[in-house]
C-alpha cells in the first residue's frame, strides 16, 4: 500500500488519535496519541519509506535521480559523512506525538517524484541541514547537527525544507518593500510582488508615501484615486501568482494613520464593502506613531495629511518624516494640505475592524525606532509583524530603471525551542551555532528578481533567531502564564539570546574583517547600546528563575562591559540578529508551543485536508502540567502583553504577538469590565493597544476572536512568514 492509496479506512492512527477526545473514567486518555504514533510509524512509514544498504548508496541515489544536489555534498569526505550519519543515528531521535511525525511527513519529508516513497527520515533531513548550513565546516557541522537533533533550533520552514534539495525553492520566502509616490514605483512594486509570489513569497509594502484620492497629479486634468486601486491590483497581483494553483499568494499592505485614505483603506476589508474595492485575501497593517496616541488621550482633534503635499514640503517620502516630531509644524504649514476628523473615531473604526475580522496589524512606529540601534528609519513590517529593519527609498527612471538604488528587506528566520535549549550543555554555543546557520543563508541569499531587496540583504546581513515553546516551558515547571515568575524567566531568557546573538556576531564580523553596512553610525558602534546592561544588574529576581538557570551563564555588567569593547573595536556582522516569528506547523514537529503565545486548547482539534480532525494534546500535558496550560482565551490579555514586554526590551526586532479575545468575556477578567456589558467591546481592544503601546510593544498581530457560536475570528491560515 503506498502513500498515494493509504485511506484512512485501512490503517488504525487516526481512529486511535481521535480517541483522544473520548474521556475514560473523566480522564484524557493520552495514551491514544502514542498508540497512534505507533501506528502511524508501523502502519505508514515503515512499509512506503526507500530501503538502502548503505549511506552512500543513499546519497548517490538521491544525486543521480535529482532529488539533492551533489555541490554541499562534496565540501565533506566521505568518512566525515559516515561519522556525521553515525552520531545522527546514536542520538535515537523519537517524535513525542502522532501529530509530530504525521506533520513532518505530510509536509517536509523529501519524496518521490510519484509522491509514494519517502526518502527520508527527520534524522535525514537534519543530516541534510546541517551539512548544507556548514558549508564544509565539519566541527559547525556537528555542532548544528547536535542542536537540531535535539530540537534546540529550528531552522525556518523554507530553509529547513529546502536544505540540500536540487529541486528546491528559496531559503528565505517573506519580503518587505516600500513603493514611493510615482507610477513607475507602484508599477515596479506590482511586478515585484508577482515574482517573489512565485517563488513562494510572503511580501508586506507600504502605501503610506501614495497621494490621497483627489490629490492633484502633474500635468494631468483629473486627481489621484488613491491607495485603494493599487491594493486591489496587488491582491490580484498575489491571487494570480500562486505557484500553479499549488498555494495562494500572501500579502500585507501599511498605511499610516495619518494617511487621508485611512478610513476607506479600513473600509475595503469589511464585509459590506463596494466590491469594485473590497479586498478578500489581502493583510491590512497600520502603521501608527506615538502622536496619535497622545491625540487619543486628549480626545482631540486628528489631521491627517497628504502624503503628496508632504514630500513636496520636505524632501522626502511621507514615510521617512518623523510625524510625531514634525505633527504641529504640518498642522501649522499653510502648503500641507489636511483633513480633520476626531482620533477617537479612528480608533473605534480601527477596533470595529479588528472584531469582524482580526486586521489590521499594529505596527507602534516610533517605538521601533526609538528602540532600534541602528542609523536609518524603521518604516514598516512585513507579512507577521516582527521584522523591522530600516529601508532607503529607491528612484526609478521611465523605464524602471534604478537611478538611486535603495535598500528593502529578506526575512532569515530561525527558531530557539526554549524547553530544549534550557537542557543545553552550552547554551552560549549552540547560540553561536544558530546564528552561524543563518549568516549562510543570508550570505546565499540572492533575490536578484528585485534589486531593492538584494541589495539590502547584501547591506545588512540581517538575521531573524527567535523562540518558541514559552508556555510549555511555563507549564513543565509549574509557572502561571504572565506570573511574575514567568516574566523573571522571560527576561533573562531573551538577555541571553540577545548577549550570546551579539556575541557570535561580534566573532564573525572579527574572523572575516567585515561588519554591516554603515555600523558606524551605530549605536552598537559608539557604545551607548550597551548602556542599559551594563549600568544595572540583570541577575534573575526569584529563587524559582535562579535555580531554572543555575547551569547557564548570565553575564555580568563586567562581561557587558567587554562585550561593548569588543565590539566598538570589531564591529558587528549583522545589522538585526532577533525577531520572534509565529509558528506554524514546525511546532508540532517541535512538540512544543508556538512562538511565546499562550496555547488555545489543552486538546487541539485541527482540521486537516482530505483527512478531517486530528487531536493534539499540548505538548507535556498530565495531571502535574495540566493547571498550567490555561487557555490564551481565558488570560488577560494584560498578562501576555507583560510577557512579550520582557522578551522586547532585549529583541532589536519585533515579535509577533497575538491577542484572543471571546466574543462573551468571563466575569473578573478584565475589571473595567465590572457593571458593564459582559460583550467584547471596542473599548476593550482600544484599552489592550494602548496598554501594548505604554509597555513598548512595537507591533501588535492579530486579534482573535472566539465568538459564542464556537467560531474563531481572526485566525492565522498565512505560514509565509512563519518558522
Amino acid at each position: 500500500m503506498s502513500l498515494k492509496t493509504i485511506s484512512p479506512e485501512e490503517v488504525t492512527y487516526y481512529a486511535l488519535n481521535n480517541e483522544i477526545n473520548i474521556p475514560v473514567n473523566d480522564q484524557i486518555p493520552l495514551n491514544k496519541d502514542k498508540e497512534a504514533l505507533q501506528a502511524f510509524l508501523t502502519e505508514n512509514v515503515a512499509p512506503n519509506t526507500m530501503k538502502f544498504s548503505s549511506l552512500q548508496e543513499r546519497l548517490k541515489y538521491l544525486v543521480d535521480h535529482h532529488y539533492y544536489e551533489s555541490g554541499f555534498l562534496e565540501k565533506y569526505q566521505p568518512a566525515f559523512l559516515e561519522k556525521l550519519d553515525q552520531f545522527l543515528t546514536a542520538q535515537h531521535f523519537q517524535f513525542k506525538s502522532f501529530m509530530a511525525a504525521y506533520k513532518y511527513y505530510a509536509q517536509y519529508a523529501l519524496k518521490t517524484d510519484d509522491g509514494t516513497q519517502y526518502l527520508e527520515d527527520y534524522k535525514d533531513r537534519v543530516f541534510a541541514n546541517a551539512l548544507f548550513f556548514a558549508d564544509g565546516n565539519e566541527q559547525l557541522a556537528v555542532d548544528l547537527a547536535d542542536e537540531m537533533i535535539h530540537q534546540r533550533y529550528q531552522p525556518a520552514t523554507p530553509s529547513f525544507l529546502n536544505a540540500g534539495r536540487q529541486r528546491r525553492g528559496e531559503l528565505v520566502s517573506c519580503f518587505l518593500l516600500q513603493i514611493t509616490d510615482d507610477m513607475n514605483s507602484i508599477g515596479r512594486a506590482i511586478n515585484s510582488a508577482l515574482e517573489l509570489s512565485r517563488i513562494g513569497g510572503g511580501v508586506g509594502l507600504t502605501l503610506s508615501n501614495l497621494r490621497e484620492a483627489g490629490a492633484p497629479i502633474k500635468g494631468i486634468d483629473g486627481a489621484a484615486s488613491g491607495v485603494l486601486p493599487v491594493m486591489k491590483l496587488l491582491e490580484d497581483s498575489f491571487s494570480y501568482s500562486n505557484q500553479l494553483g499549488q498555494r495562494q499568494g500572501a500579502g500585507v499592505v501599511y498605511l499610516n494613520v495619518f494617511h487621508p485614505d485611512i478610513i476607506s483603506f479600513l473600509g475595503a476589508k469589511k464585509e459590506n464593502a463596494d466590491e469594485k474595492y473590497r479586498v478578500k485575501t489581502l493583510s491590512l497593517g497600520v502603521i501608527v506613531p506615538d502622536k496619535y496616541y497622545e491625540l487619543i488621550k486628549d480626545n482631540a482633534d486628528m489631521y491627517l495629511f497628504s502624503p503628496y503635499s508632504v514630500e513636496r514640503a520636505y524632501g522626502k517620502p511621507f514615510s521617512y518624516v518623523d510625524i510625531t516630531k514634525e505633527y504641529d509644524n504640518m498642522v501649522a504649514n499653510p502648503d500641507i494640505k489636511k483633513y480633520k476628523i476626531k482620533a477617537r473615531d479612528l480608533e473605534n473604526e480601527i477596533s470595529k475592524l479588528q472584531q469582524e475580522s482580526g486586521y489590521p496589524y499594529i505596527i507602534n512606529i516610533d517605538t521601533a525606532n526609538n528602540a532600534s540601534p541602528i542609523d536609518g528609519k524603521i518604516i514598516m513590517s512585513n507579512l507577521c509583524s516582527e521584522i523591522m529593519q530600516v529601508q532607503v527609498p529607491s528612484k526609478l527612471n521611465n523605464k524602471q530603471e534604478y537611478e538611486v538604488l535603495g535598500t528593502d528587506v529578506s526575512c532569515n528566520l530561525g527558531s530557539t525551542n526554549i524547553p530544549n535549549l534550557m537542557h543545553s550543555r552550552d547554551f552560549g554555543h549552540s547560540v553561536e551555532a544558530m546564528v552561524r546557520a543563518l549568516t549562510y543563508v543570508t550570505d546565499h541569499s540572492n533575490i536578484d528578481v528585485v534589486p531593492s531587496v538584494q541589495h539590502g540583504n547584501h547591506l545588512a546581513h540581517s538575521i531573524g533567531l527567535g523562540a518558541m515553546g514559552l508556555h510549555t516551558y511555563f507549564a513543565k515547571n509549574h509557572m502561571y502564564y504572565g506570573s511574575p515568575e514567568s516574566l523573571d524567566f522571560t527576561n533573562i531568557y531573551f538577555l541571553l539570546l540577545n548577549y550570546y546573538t551579539l556575541k557570535a556576531s561580534n566573532k564573525i564580523a572579527k574572523e572575516r574583517g567585515e561588519t554591516f553596512h554603515n555600523f558606524e553610525n551605530s549605536k552598537y558602534a559608539d557604545g551607548s547600546y550597551f548602556d542599559k546592561y551594563i549600568q544595572q544588574s540583570w541577575a534573575p529576581k526569584y529563587d524559582k528563575v535562579r535555580d531554572l538557570f543555575k547551569d547557564v551563564h548570565i553575564p555580568t555588567q563586567a562581561d557587558w562591559e567587554a562585550l561593548k569593547e569588543s565590539v566598538m573595536k570589531d564591529g558587528l556582522y549583522h545589522q538585526n540578529r532577533m525577531a520572534v516569528a509565529p509558528n506554524g506547523s514546525i511546532s508540532y514537529i517541535n512538540d512544543t508551543s508556538a512562538s511565546l503565545q499562550p496555547i488555545v486548547n489543552r486538546i487541539e482539534d485541527r482540521q486537516e485536508k482530505k483527512i478531517g480532525t486530528i487531536y493534539y494534546p499540548a505538548p507535556g500535558l498530565s495531571n502535574d502540567t495540566m493547571p498550567y496550560y490555561q487557555s490564551a482565551y481565558d488570560i488577560d490579555m494584560r498578562k501576555v502583553i507583560d510577557v512579550y514586554a520582557a522578551a522586547q526590551q532585549h529583541v532589536d526586532q519585533g515579535m509577533a504577538m497575538t491577542l484572543f479575545m471571546r466574543s462573551t468575556i468571563p466575569a473578573g477578567l478584565y475589571p473595567w469590565k465590572d457593571g458593564r456589558t459582559d460583550k467584547m467591546t471596542t473599548r476593550d481592544l482600544n484599552i489592550l493597544r494602548n496598554y501594548a503601546h505604554h509597555k513598548g510593544l512595537k507591533s501588535i498581530y492579530y486579534i482573535r476572536t472566539y465568538t459564542d457560536d464556537q467560531e474563531e475570528i481572526g485566525s492565522n491560515a498565512c505560514e509565509s512568514c512563519s518558522i
